[in-house]
């Protein structure tokens, strides 16, 4: 079992590949894996959402 300190920074870098897909999700020529990208960038959210509903009081820091 990971110790919180380190599921925080799971969760950071998390972010910041969340960050990515935006941007790819930006460029023009995805094509159909514009869906495959939407579908990641939920789940990430997802993921998220459920680490924050878990343990409310660990604040996720960059």
């Amino acid at each position: 079992m990971l110790d919180p300190q380190a599921m925080r920074e799971q969760i950071t870098q998390i972010e910041s590949k969340r960050e990515f897909l935006v941007k790819l999700l930006e460029q023009p020529n995805l094509g159909t894996l514009r869906i495959d990208v939407n579908q990641a960038i939920e789940e990430v959210d997802d993921l998220i959402d459920e680490f924050k509903r878990t343990f409310p009081d660990t604040a996720i820091g960059h």
